[in-house]
């Protein structure tokens, strides 16, 4: 049988349901309702002049995958991804590893990388519009050239990928920094011992041992860069010949939604992005458990 709760267990359920009670309400009204509602639209087409939804079924679903420009905008979230994630782990790795080792003015850099963490996006994205400017542009007058950095649509993407990658520096930095200060150093004395120093040390101590924050940042990182949409907003010119070739599928459900009001066909390119991101992060979650390694 089970153990009547005394009264002071009682009391104590009573309050943790109480404290927890606001952080329930904050996720339902504003995380699990929205989600609800942004579904119910996928089936629906938005009412005259905006008002309403007009129940339609599948057919928002049917045009979605009879659309060309949805699968042209996913393939620029997904090829922002394969170029920005790789670099958003090695760089901030590499730069974590250096300033974890005892170095003059180690907090300076640490503040310094972390600085475009605090920067408002929209001041990020102005100056490196500058840098970018064919004429006067900071990093065309350092390599002697005349480069369309945003308006050729062969390395628009690359231009947005390398303000992507400085941003997430400073932030994966840190959490990198983190994770090796948590690594025994007894470790690496007793490799030392054995003859494993270096690079090898670094491939079969730190690594492994760093696996679950390299994890973390992976599927984060991926998530992020699949609803990609201020960096190519704010960073180029929407009528530029070089915008198709940058444009996100979060932006183009922006675009249905907002600006053109078609909220039922902009909810239905939201469920779909959902779905794929989560079938990308079930996949992660089950590889999980070949490569990371928890001590």
């Amino acid at each position: 049988m089970k153990k009547k709760m005394t009264r002071r267990q009682t009391s104590q359920a009573f309050w943790g349901i109480v404290f927890i009670m606001p952080t329930i309400i904050g996720l339902l009204i504003l995380n699990y309702y929205p989600m609800v509602q942004v579904a119910y639209q996928s089936f629906c087409k938005t009412g005259d002049f905006g008002i309403g939804n007009i129940w339609i079924g599948l057919k928002n679903y049917t045009k979605l995958f009879h659309d060309p420009e949805v699968f042209r905008c996913l393939w620029n979230s997904i090829r922002y991804s394969l170029l920005s994630i790789p670099l958003t782990l090695i760089i901030p790795l590499a730069l974590a590893v250096l300033l974890n080792r005892k170095m003059k003015f180690r907090g300076i850099y640490r503040t310094v990388f972390f600085l475009p963490m605090v920067c408002a996006p929209a001041a990020i994205a102005m100056v490196w519009k500058w840098m970018y400017n064919q004429d006067y542009g900071l990093l065309n007058h350092l390599l002697n050239a005349k480069i369309n950095w945003i308006t050729d649509p062969k390395i628009a993407m690359i231009s947005v990928v390398i303000v992507g990658v400085w941003g997430a520096l400073g932030n994966n930095m840190i959490l990198f920094l983190g994770g090796l200060q948590d690594i025994p150093k007894d470790y690496y004395e007793a490799a030392q011992m054995d003859g494993c120093t270096g690079i090898r040390a670094f491939r079969y101590i730190t690594v492994p041992l760093l696996s679950p924050m390299i994890f973390f940042v992976l599927q984060t990182g991926l998530i992020g860069a699949l609803q990609l949409f201020d960096l190519p907003f704010m960073i180029m010119d929407q009528t530029s010949r070089a915008w198709p070739s940058v444009k996100t599928i979060t932006y183009l459900f922006y675009e249905y939604a907002f600006e053109q009001s078609n909220r039922g066909y902009g909810a239905a390119i939201v469920i779909f992005t959902m779905g794929i991101i989560g079938i990308l992060t079930v996949i992660l979650q089950k590889s999980e458990k070949k490569w990371v390694f928890y001590e």
